[in-house]
């Protein structure tokens, strides 16, 4: 053996959110196909580099805590740039601003928190369900040949796509294709994963928007190291649909049943 190996491409969702330093607190990075979806960029990817801009900040300290995302306009496909914001820091946390810009205008911004997290006492009222493991349910096919769908592997435990359920709640085990050990970015694209819930009330399709993406980060680097390249448990449903949006909660959690985060979305749909 001559000790050499075949290079390892990089995975789709690495490339999709590689920047470039280009001035202090400014970065460059460019839309991917892989993660495309109808008119813009799928919304995960993008606040997913809007968060590695953030990790990227030599001035960060800690690890994510919050993070609240609002979509102004449709972003291009092309190169955009992301600049950072250190509002405040005190001793164990930290503020930020994040916008996203093409051509000189704002089209995403961000606020976030990161913060030391230290051992205390602990205690999680949510329940992750019981749910069949993800190995006993059948991928579900893609519903697009192309795009970010094509980057997820979706197995279905409740809720039916494009169907009149009962109610708007569903759960999914959810993981990369090709398969990727979990971080923070990875963690912010997953929570916007889930299928907009209009599409589990009514059968048919209108097209739809996502306003605002909000998320609590609960579990420390070492949590999300565990668990690995594991499909994670997506538990999600709307509260209201009125005037035009809807809103959900949903829960992110471990194959072994750790919370890893919560989020709400709000939706703008059109009939």
């Amino acid at each position: 053996m001559n000790g050499w190996s075949e290079p390892v491409s990089p995975h789709p969702f690495d490339t999709a959110i590689t920047l470039d330093n280009e001035a202090p607190n400014r970065w460059l990075g460019r839309t991917s196909e892989d993660y495309w979806n109808m008119v813009s960029p799928f919304g995960g990817v993008t606040a997913a580099a809007m968060m590695q801009a953030m990790l990227h900040d030599p001035e960060r300290r800690g690890s994510p805590l919050s993070f609240t995302l609002n979509f102004i306009a449709p972003i291009e496909a092309g190169d955009y740039a992301i600049e950072t914001e250190l509002v405040r820091a005190n001793r164990s946390s930290q503020h930020w601003a994040i916008r996203l810009l093409q051509k000189q205008r704002v089209l995403a911004q961000a606020i976030a928190i990161c913060a030391l997290r230290r051992e205390t006492w602990s205690h999680v009222e949510a329940a992750c369900p019981a749910v069949p493991t993800a190995d006993q349910c059948p991928a579900a096919p893609p519903r697009r040949a192309t795009g970010f769908l094509q980057r997820y592997e979706f197995r279905l435990v409740r809720g039916k796509p494009f169907a009149e359920n009962p109610d708007s709640l569903s759960q999914a085990w959810v993981s990369d294709v090709p398969p990727r050990p979990l971080d923070y970015a990875s963690l912010t694209a997953l929570c916007d994963s889930f299928l907009p819930r209009i599409f589990l009330r009514r059968p048919e399709f209108v097209p739809i928007g996502t306003v605002s993406i909000n998320i609590y980060f609960h579990a420390s680097e070492e949590v999300l190291t565990r668990h690995g390249a594991a499909p994670v448990l997506t538990v999600a449903q709307a509260q209201a649909f009125s005037d035009g949006h809807f809103d959900h909660h949903g829960h992110v959690w471990s194959r072994d049943g750790e919370l890893l985060a919560t989020t709400q979305q709000l939706v703008w749909y059109k009939e």
